[in-house]
């Protein structure tokens, strides 16, 4: 079971931190906020069609006290069954699925996230931080640049204001 026990920069082991938080009486409060991530994870996942561990990640290590690699291991655990039934369905339901892209793009994931885990599991944990992070801001910033107009006075005659 490599990488259950795996600890932080610090040298503690979260996994055993979040066992023991939940055998100490605290297993309803930590039910409950586990569930609640995966409610607004769930949300996001559906209203903005976002991978649900940009949310999940982040939640993880900050709220529950993983360690990166726990987070990132339990994320795609979490993935498997609700991305491909709860949001997909309705999606289907409104004839917005392309069928032969998702199962030709779903085959290149799988041996792309293989190659992935591959790479991430041995390495330190404060790389791959950076580099997560570093990813959501590049992610960020190029949404960010497309979400602007690119010439206001185009943009307000599509919204028939001028």
């Amino acid at each position: 079971m490599r990488g259950v026990a795996r600890g932080t920069d610090s040298g503690q082991n979260n996994s055993g931190r979040l066992l023991a938080s939940v055998t100490k009486g605290k297993c309803g409060v930590m039910i409950v906020w586990i569930l609640l991530l995966g409610v607004v994870a769930g949300i996001m996942v559906g209203l903005l069609g976002i991978g649900g561990g940009i949310v999940l990640v982040p939640a993880m290590v900050h709220l529950l006290r993983m360690d990166q690699h726990l987070a990132q291991g339990t994320s795609l655990f979490i993935l498997l069954p609700p991305i491909g039934l709860g949001a997909l369905r309705q999606y289907w339901k409104a004839g917005n699925v392309d069928w032969r892209a998702g199962i030709f793009c779903a085959a290149g994931m799988i041996a792309g996230a293989y190659a992935g885990s591959k790479i991430a599991v041995p390495m330190p944990t404060n790389i791959l931080k950076g580099l997560f992070g570093a990813f959501l801001i590049v992610s960020a910033a190029l949404l960010w640049c497309k979400a602007k107009p690119a010439h206001p006075v185009v943009a307000a005659r599509n919204t028939g204001s001028a």
